[in-house]
This record gives C-alpha cells, structure tokens and sequence, in this order.
C-alpha cells in the first residue's frame, strides 16, 4: 500500500506530496492521520493524504511509525485545506496546521499532551481479611464505597502505598479531560415578538445553505436568537458553531449559551492553555458536544453534522487571519455551510459595507432588530469639540465628561472609558533636540508603559528601560507624547479618587482567565470605571453602565486606510451600545477633533443607514469595495534597493500580463516600511473580475520559488493596505 503524504518543508514549492510505502500492519484507516516518515536525511511528521500507485521510476522509502489512532483530519477537513490553499495560493500544509491546536500539528516533535491522572481500586482477587491495621483498612472501605478514586485524594500515602505493595489496592494512570473556565451559568430568556419573527424565519430555513445577515441595534438580543434558533438545530440532531471575535466576549456569551446546552459545549479561543485546545478539540472529534463557541479558528472545529454556522459581530476585523494562510472566516463559513447544507448567520449592529450592500442586493437574506429589547432607548450622545476643550485646558478629559463622570459615581452607576491605545503614552521625545525613541528593528517609535519602566514595540515585541537622558544630545529633556489606556487610568483615577478603577488591554488581559475575572469583578461592581481599549467596545453586557466616554475618536479615523471611516463608525456605534441596555437611560461622550465628520456623527445619532449612503457614494467614487475586489501584493526584503528595484519589477510584470481592467496601484512602501529588520513593499490591485489573475499570481510565485532574498506574499481582501 502507498500513500501520499504532505510534510512541512522551508523550500518554498512546499505543496509537493511526497510518496511512502505502508506496510499491512500500518495500512488501516491511514488518510488524515499524521506519520513520522524519513525525508532527505531526517525524519520527520506528515499527513496522510491520499491512496496512491507505486511511483514507476523509484522504490519509495516506508513510513516508521503512525502516530494517531484515529484520523485528526477528517474528508471535510482535508478537502477544505485543498480549498483554502487554492483561494489563497498558499502552502496547504499551512491550511492544515491552521486548523488545528498545538499538539496535533505536524512538526518534528510529537507532543502527546494528553492529562493523566493516577487512580486507585481495590484488587478484586486479593484477600483482606489479613489486612489489620486501622489505617489501610479505611482506605479499604473507601475504595470499597467509590470504587475507584485518584490516588492524590488519599491523606495517608504511606499506609496506600504499603497496600500497593501487598497487591491489595491496584494503581493505574486514566486521561481525563482538563476543565476549561466554568462560566456562571445564565437564565433563558423569553424572546421578544420581535426576536420570535427573526427566529422563525431562520428556523424554516435550516437545511438550506442560505446566508443570512442579521442587522440588530445594540441591546436588540441578537444572543438570544441565536439560541433559540440552536436549540431547534440539536432537537434536529445536528451541530452548531457559534464564532465572536474577542476572547472577552467569550465568557459573557459562553454563560448563556451553557445556562441553556449546559457541558454539550465546547470552548476554542487563543486564550486556553495548549492542553486545554488539545482537549476540546478532541472532545469535538469524539462527538461529545454539540456545539462550538470561539474566536477565528473554532471555524475548523471537526464537528459533523453541521446544521447552523454563526457569526456574530460579523464586521470585525478580528475575522481575517493576516498571516499564512491569510483566510477570511466568511469564506471558510461559506464552504463548509454549503458542505452541510446548512444556513449561515452573519450578525451585526455595524455591518461591513460589503456585507450590508449584498443584503440590499438580495445575494443574503435580510433580517432586522431595529429596537432594543423591551423598546428601551439608545443612548444620547454628546459630541465634544476638543479644540475648544484644549483652549480651555482640558486635554484628556472635557468638562462635559468630568461632570457626567461625578454625576454617575455618585448614583452608584458605572461608566466604561474607550481609548484605542495601549500603553502610557504614544511615544518619548527629546523637547532639546527633537529625537525620536524608535524600535532598531522596525521603522515605529516605541510604547512607554509606565508600570514596567520599559518602552516596546508592538510589532516585534523589542524592548528596552525608559531613559532620562537622550542618548542623541544628552540632555534631561525627555516628554511623553500621547496618552495610551494606562495614562487614562492613571489620571482618572487622580481625578476621581472615590472611584475604583479597572483597565482591558492587551496588557492587563495576557494572563489566563484575565478577561473573565475583569469582566466578573466589573459585574459584581467592584469596580465603579472600566478604561479600555476596543476589546471592551462589543458585545459585553453590564447592567449598571449608564456612561460611555470616547477619549479621542479620531484614532482611527487617522489610519491611512480606505476602511478608516468604517472602522471608526463601527468602534463608536458598538462602544455607545454599551450604555444603558438596561433599566436605566444610558448616556455617551464622543471627544473629537473632527466633530462634523460623518462617520462620527452618524454614529451620534444611531444612524447606520446614513453612513452606510455616504460611505457608498464614496467608494463608488474612488473605485474601492464592495465597487470591486482587492488583492495586495507583499514584497519583502532585508535589503532595501534589493527590495524596492524586485517590487518595480513585479509591479511591471502584473502589468504586462493581467487585463488592462485591472488597476495596478505601485509599487509603494508599506504603511509600516520596516519591520523586524525586513523592508516591506506592496502593489495593489483593483479589479472587478479578472480570468487571468490566479494564473499570472502563480506565475509570480514560482519566479520567485527559491529566491531567499526576498519574500512574495499575497493577500486577497486585505484588511489593512
């Protein structure tokens, strides 16, 4: 028996599959499981993909060991790699490494992380009556009455082990399954006739592969729909998966989800523990869950059956995988609810352009909430001009939102602070000399936080102490510029002494189980102030809330990206929903520069239609989507003239051979020209359908297959340009 298996391999035409002999023994039941095989002068771990002939031309070499008892890639799963490495022009072996947790990836170290844990049990053929003494004869009776228990339970290990040496109590190792965070369980809701109507017409779809774009305002139970439309899917004996886009919004909606499926559910985010991926995703393999709750990735979960695929907060950027292989979560949606034959859920209060405009067209089937449940009113919300506040002296915080602020804590509510930045401040300058702290690696200045004294980059991760003096002129004249969410914190709590503070970042939130227990102790109203970044924007709930305040709503209206505006109505809009969702009114304070720009005062007045027109009209205008399709082409190079003379020629090459329909915009440099010592380049293109366009973009690939001065990647639908 041969069969084909696909290892993980730096020559760059990596998609090659290499032939192997399989004896008898080996033979059952071989596709999808990964094998350790000798390749050049190493051995190393690959996956079965397919039966095939014995090659003519040369004796393949045999496989030396399988390393799965069961298959880890199922037919779906194989087939969906095939997909996404052809949509994408990426390695397929990428395509598979991406679907699965660490211990199951095929690499040169087989990791079994599976937790076991030693139990014991009386020996059954084993007299006892010769067994005396007070102490062995109460683990005796202990074992008698439960059978079996873990050994680390029993208080006296010397008289256990004496037991076990007699061969009157028998120990063995058993895997179990390790705990992922046990949510609080939530109350099932009663649906809204509103809710009822959007359930129902999803309900008479479920065997359909439709798509369906749910646009519900903040607050409107969009959650709850979902829930109530699973609960009809396993009454169907199928499946479900259930993605958001931000692990803190995992726990809020794991809990109401569990209050209703209980343990049928499985949990997949970023935020587990390698063992902990490793169990739930053999838990799905198995089939003991029903239904899939997580971020990005738990769209590959390995569950069959599928009756209903879920996106919530559909618009989030959060949905795109920006390295290899660079999918986007919908169209890995897409394959595998058209796989199953099974609806699929976009949900959002801020759709994406594109999306809403295929809804408007008729390609998605259109469903709305366009109130807040039990008719309760969105939030008002003030737009403060900070030109103004800055003539006045007040540089972070207006008088409006200090005042709001006081007025809050002193009714016992709570108020949520949104500063897209971590961080203390943006950057250190020398006021003498003007020099810049920058990363060595990267063309970015450096992040000061201030609780560790050190400046970072958030690209590479460098780091270094925070200096005094500036190592260009050597003066004491170093100024922090900007603030970041650490900075707000800081003086918001200076301001507010009575107040207690909380702050969600990137920073505060690395430790595990972090989100949950900021988010709880909010809940629980230890804290009376939550900062944030937008990781505290979507989806959280907190009864108590009647205050959201936007530090400076410009920062990402100042990103150079044709989605900036977009983004920054997406951010406002989720963020203001966090107020008042419950009995009492909710207000929100947008602090901008820029307080006339649509985008913001869209978002004031609730008015997603009204950005959804302007948006439109421009986009058509400048040619950008949903007007066409855009794919980047990523150049880079550790040698900057190398780089920029290889990109003119790409750029001249793309224009040589795609149709004269599609734009060529480049090359330019990237918005980020260095980045961990690698100068990065890219050109653009702009078409709305293009025959040729795989086949030339494979073309550009293999004239470049080998060529280890320069890295050719391609990004279909980016994000950031």
């Amino acid at each position: 028996m041969y069969v084909n298996v696909l290892i993980e391999n730096k020559v760059k035409s990596n998609n090659m599959m290499f032939t192997y002999h399989a004896s008898c023994d080996l033979c059952d039941n071989l596709i999808g499981k990964r094998v350790l095989v000798p390749f050049s002068n190493r051995i190393v771990q690959g996956f079965v993909i397919e039966y095939t002939l014995k090659p003519s031309k040369f004796d393949p070499k045999g496989i030396l060991k399988v390393i799965d008892s069961e298959p880890i890639l199922n037919d779906e799963l194989i087939n969906l790699g095939k997909y996404m490495s052809e949509k994408y022009l990426c390695p397929l072996i990428s395509c598979y490494q991406a679907m699965l947790p660490k211990a199951l990836k095929a690499n040169h170290k087989n990791n079994d992380n599976k937790k076991l844990v030693t139990y014991v049990k009386l020996n059954d053929s084993f007299d006892i009556s010769i067994i005396k003494r007070k102490p062995q004869l109460n683990i005796i009776n202990m074992l008698a009455n439960n059978k079996q228990i873990p050994k680390s339970s029993i208080e006296s290990k010397s008289s256990l082990n004496t037991l076990i040496k007699l061969g009157a109590v028998v120990e063995y190792k058993k895997e179990v399954f390790r705990n992922v965070t046990v949510y609080p369980l939530e109350k099932e809701v009663i649906l809204t006739t509103d809710q009822k109507s959007v359930s129902n017409k999803i309900k008479q779809g479920l065997n359909e592969a439709k798509t369906y774009l749910l646009y519900g305002v903040t607050g409107s139970g969009k959650t709850e729909v979902y829930i109530d439309v699973v609960k009809t899917v396993i009454k169907n004996g199928k499946t479900a998966i259930i993605l958001v886009p931000e692990i803190s919004l995992t726990p809020q909606i794991t809990a109401r989800f569990k209050g209703v499926f209980k343990d049928e559910i499985a949990i997949l985010h970023s935020s587990l523990s390698d063992g902990e991926r490793y169990d739930e995703f053999r838990r799905i393999l198995n089939g003991d869950v029903k239904v899939v709750i997580g971020a990005r990735s738990a769209i590959f979960a390995p569950l069959k059956n599928i009756g209903i695929i879920i996106i919530d907060e559909e618009h989030s950027e959060s949905y795109k995988q920006e390295n290899n292989p660079r999918y986007k979560t919908y169209d890995i949606a897409v394959k595998r609810a058209n796989t199953h034959n099974c609806p699929l859920i976009l949900g959002s209060a801020t759709p994406t352009i594109e999306s809403f405009a295929r809804a408007k067209k008729g390609y998605y089937n259109y469903l709305e909430l366009n109130k807040r449940v039990n008719d309760k009113i969105l939030p008002k919300t003030y737009v403060v001009d900070m030109k103004d506040e800055i003539r006045n002296g007040n540089n972070l915080f207006s008088s409006l939102l200090k005042e709001k602020i006081r007025e809050k804590l002193d009714k016992k509510e709570q108020v949520m602070l949104l500063l897209n930045r971590r961080g203390y401040s943006n950057y250190l300058t020398c006021q003498n000399c003007g020099y810049v702290f920058k990363c060595p690696n990267c063309d970015i200045t450096l992040t000061y936080h201030k609780t560790s004294g050190m400046l970072r980059c958030h690209y590479c991760g460098y780091a270094d102490v925070k200096k005094d003096v500036c190592p260009s002129c050597t003066e004491k004249s170093i100024k922090e510029i900007g603030s970041g969410t650490q900075k707000i914190e800081e003086e918001i709590s200076a301001l507010f002494k009575d107040a207690k503070v909380a702050r969600m970042d990137s920073d505060t939130t690395s430790k595990k189980g972090s989100h949950h227990k900021i988010i709880n102790d909010f809940n629980e109203e230890k804290y009376d102030i939550l900062v944030g970044t937008q990781m505290i924007a979507k989806g959280l709930n907190f009864p108590l809330v009647t205050l959201v305040g936007v530090i400076n709503a410009d920062q990402s209206l100042n990103i150079p990206n044709f989605r900036s505006s977009e983004v920054t109505f997406s951010l406002l809009d989720q963020v203001i929903g966090r107020s008042g969702r419950a009995n009492k009114e909710g207000e929100a304070i947008i602090q901008t520069f820029n307080p006339d720009h649509y985008s913001i005062v869209c978002a004031a007045n609730h008015d997603y239609v009204g950005f959804f027109n302007r948006e439109m009209f421009l986009r058509k205008k400048l040619n950008y989507p949903p007007y066409c399709f855009i794919t980047l082409v990523k150049i880079s190079s550790k040698d900057f003239e190398y780089g920029i003379n290889e990109a003119k020629k790409i750029s001249a090459f793309l224009r040589n051979n795609l149709s004269s329909k599609t734009s060529i915009l480049g090359p330019s440099m990237a918005s980020v020209l260095k980045i961990n010592n690698n100068y990065n380049f890219q050109v653009i293109l702009k078409y709305k359908k293009d025959e040729k366009l795989y086949d030339v973009l494979n073309e550009l690939i293999k004239l470049y297959e080998g060529n280890y001065k320069i890295k050719i990647e391609l990004d279909f639908d980016p994000i950031n340009l």
